[in-house]
This record gives structure tokens, sequence and C-alpha cells, in this order.
């Protein structure tokens, strides 16, 4: 590994995008690169620096050395900082959507609309957080008592693919205003707007190593970030089996660590719901292709009206136009890499084989190209089938009906995941009753993928530990303390 002084760009949907890491407010490259390639058209864009132990050892040093400076920064000036960070995002909301789009596949419009400018809103909402974090004093036999939120250290972030610059900014943002300093690892299928993100960070004033961003793959740099003992606090977004490595990196430096894992949810459907309104929702599953760990991929169905709704799924989902995700007119886009339609068409292929039945899709659209994963429903489908108790990860659902409510909970709780649910009813007491028993970090009831910032966000069972948002990201991110003064036992001066 060595620092270079010469520009090393690639060009991406005509931005330039640096492809070396970014340690302590310098460029630095590594003596390997992998190839990072587009899910549109499978074509190479760029050649990425490939970090191992050696960068992750430089980043937090550098993260550690920034530390002391960056917790002692009054609240006022790091709101003030990560303002001007989403003022930056803001000023580069088309680059950045045309960017991620080429690097994940994911639609531009999407990007355009909604996905990036909720980047520069999780920097300004945590931002402002801060300036209001707080609780009240309280008495304990007259002695006060004071709680604050202290700055842990050094965070290691590592953030997914299926919306990267927004998924690791949700991270990034409550860190920095917490007062700690980052190693951000970004999933090396989609790394581009991690690059981008630390210019403009940089051009907002954030100071040197407070910010790291060290790319490569995870059993390489990120496995070396999450066991080094001086990282203070570990922030992971991605699978279980991921989180076990992790988890037990942690474990032997007693690190608190964060993990929003994997989740197979269901999307309840009752008799006496609008149907109009539950088929929408559920087709609205098939989202960045089905790439979104929220997303209610078990549909169960009240038996009265799984006809009914069966043929009127059929109908919408047929005029949903898979296509390049550029266009506007396009509604499904390509699935991230070949590797992962390998995986998602063995989930398929396997459920087939076992006697499922395709009601529509069940294979690659070939039309497109071999990235492109038709809008799969599947019926005829075991309870205990892989299906429908392993996380798929794509455009592919599953459709089980029930006769009882009480048989609608099991099944919705059937399975070893607990990240969301959606429940779709026309009776507010039905809601609340199967709610309350629902297993989930996040209950829908009839509508999909609201999110305030300042509620928490997290999963049961295995789709995660512990939650983020508002408050709670900085009970995560800080050392909470309480601090207990006497009444008495001050000396007077003068």
């Amino acid at each position: 590994m060595s620092e270079r002084h010469e520009t090393e760009v690639a060009t991406v949907a005509g931005v330039a995008v640096d492809t070396r890491h970014w340690i302590d407010g310098k460029r630095v490259t590594s003596l390997a690169t992998f190839t990072d390639t587009s899910p549109i058209d499978d074509v190479p864009l760029a050649e990425i620096a490939r970090g191992g132990a050696a960068e992750a050892a430089l980043a937090v040093d550098a993260a550690r050395a920034a530390f002391p400076a960056w917790a002692a920064t009054s609240r006022e000036e790091r709101a003030r900082i990560l303002h001007a960070i989403a003022d930056g995002v803001e000023k580069r909301i088309e680059e950045l959507s045309a960017v991620e789009t080429a690097d994940n596949g994911a639609l531009l419009r999407s990007h355009r609309r909604g996905v990036i400018p909720r980047v520069a809103h999780n920097f300004r909402f945590f931002a402002d957080w801060l300036l209001t974090l707080g609780h009240d004093d309280f008495e304990t036999r007259g002695h006060t008592n004071h709680v604050s939120w202290d700055p842990a250290g050094v965070c290691a972030l590592i953030t997914p693919w299926n919306a990267p610059l927004m998924l690791a900014t949700w991270k990034v943002a409550p860190a920095l205003a917490a007062g700690n300093t980052v190693v951000l690892k970004p999933a090396e299928w989609s790394p581009l707007t991690a690059s981008l993100l630390a210019d403009i960070a940089a051009e907002a004033g954030l100071p040197a190593g407070v910010l790291n961003v060290v790319q490569g793959y995870g059993e390489e740099v990120g496995a070396a970030l999450v066991s080094d003992p001086r990282v203070a606090r570990i922030s992971f977004t991605g699978s279980v089996p991921t989180a076990r490595h992790i988890a037990g990196a942690a474990a032997a430096n007693l690190v608190p660590v964060s993990l929003e894992l994997g989740g197979k949810s269901p999307l309840l459907v009752f008799a006496d719901s609008d149907l109009e309104l539950a088929v929408e929702l559920a087709v609205g599953q098939y989202d960045n292709a089905g790439q979104v760990c929220l997303a209610g991929t078990r549909l169960l169905v009240e038996s009265s009206v799984a006809e009914e709704f069966t043929q009127r799924f059929v109908a919408k989902a047929a005029a949903l136009r898979q296509s390049d995700p550029r266009d506007e007119t396009t509604d499904i886009g390509p699935t991230i890499h070949a590797e992962h339609v390998a995986r998602v068409d063995g989930f398929v292929q396997r459920a087939l084989a076992s006697g499922a039945r395709a009601v529509i899709g069940g294979g690659p659209n070939t039309e497109l190209g071999g990235l492109y994963y038709r809008p799969t429903l599947l019926t005829d489908v075991a309870s205990d089938a892989e299906i429908v108790t392993e996380e798929v990860f794509g455009p592919v659902l599953t459709l089980q009906t029930f006769d009882t409510e009480e048989e609608a909970v099991a099944l919705a709780n059937g399975t070893r995941f607990g990240l969301a649910a959606t429940l779709v009813t026309g009776d507010q007491e039905r809601a609340r009753r199967v709610t309350g028993q629902l297993v989930a970090g996040t209950v829908w009831v009839n509508c999909f993928f609201v999110r305030d910032l300042r509620a928490p966000f997290g999963g049961s069972r295995q789709s995660g530990v512990g939650r983020e948002g508002g408050t709670w990201s900085f009970d995560f991110y800080c050392d909470v303390k309480n601090t207990v003064t006497a009444p008495r036992g001050w000396q007077h001066h003068g």
C-alpha cells in the first residue's frame, strides 16, 4: 500500500469518482484492486482499491487521532458541519443518483425523487436531534441526577449494496453527530457513492480523520476492522451469517454492536380489507427488484378472498415494466450481480422442483440479459419450505392462505426472522389484536415503508440486535452517563 498524488479516477455516468480509499483526509491506494461492474449491463465501471488489514489499521489510526478534537467540538459546530454535508448532497443529487443507479441498478427516478434526498435528510435530522438531545434531571433524596451522552470513540460501519448511500448515512450521520469518528466500509458490489460522500464531507469542512472510507471485501478489510480492539462501536447491515462473524469478533473485545439483518416479512390480507389497497401494497413489494430487507415477501391471504386477490395481483403485476433503470418508465430494474441472480434463481428452481407453482415469473428475463429476474409469485408452498423460511432478496413472493386470525398470526410468526410485518384490514380492533401478537421491529397497518427517523428501527429474533433512530441512535453511538450530585459539600468562596 502506498499513497499516490496522481489522480486515479473513473468516469461513471459522466461523473468523476475517485477509486481510492479516503483516509485521514487523503486519497490512499492499495496494491490490489477489484472490479466494480454495473448490474444494468454487466459492464465494468471501475477498478477499486482493495483494502486489507493494513488499510483498516491505517483508517483506525486516523480516526483515533481525530477523535479527541471532534469529540470536544461543540454540538452546534458538529450540527453546522452536518448541515453543510446535507447541502453538498443536495447540490449533487443528479450526480449521486446517476452514479448510484449505474452502480446498484435501482431506479434512477427513485434515486432522484426519494432515496438521495433522504441522504441529505439523514444528516439534517441527526444534526437537529443532537441540539435537542437531553433528559430532564431528576431527584433522589435531594441529590440531582443528570443524564448525558458522551462520544464513544471510533465507529466501524459496514453497509449493504441495496441502498448504498442512504443506508450508509443512516449510520454515518448519527455517529458523527454524537461526536464519534468513523471508518466506513461500503459493500464491494456498490462502493462508488461512498467515495463521493468523502469528497462532499471534506468540502463541507469535516476535519481530516473524522470520516474515513475503506473499500474492499468483507473477509479482508471488514474482518480486520471489526476485530480491531481500538474500535468502540460496530454497526452492520447485511446477512445473518456475516453478522455471526462480526458478533464473534466484537465479543472478543466486548464491543457493542448494532445489527440490522435479514427479513422474511409477512403481508397479511384479511377478507375485510380494501382489496385494491392490499393488491397495490403486495405488488409494491417488487420495488428495487425485491432487494429490500423490509419487503413483505410472504403474502398471507384469507381464503375467502384469495382467488380474487390473486387475479387482481396478476393483472396489476402484468402492468409492471421491467427494463433499464435509467428509463423513467421502468418499474423494475436488474438484480445487483450475476452471483446474486444465481442465488435467487436457485431458491425458485428448488421450490418449483418441490411442488411449488409459479403463478407469474419463475426465472430470469432472458430478453433483457442475465441480470434481470422476472417478478415471481409462487403458490402451493408448505409452511416449512425453504422458499417460505429463508430470505431470497429478489423479486420473489409466495402466497399462502389462512382461515382464522389465529392461523394468520401463526403463519406470520413462523420464521426465525422478525424485521417487519404489514397488515391490511378494515377492522381497527383486529388491527390492534393482530399487531400486538406479531413478532417484528416495525409493523405497518394499511400502508408500507412509511419511515420516520424519530422512530426506533431494528429487528427481532434473527433479524437483528438493537434499535437505531432518534434518541435510540445516540444511545448506541454514545456512552450514556448519569452524574449524581449531592446538595452539600460545596466550598463557598468570597
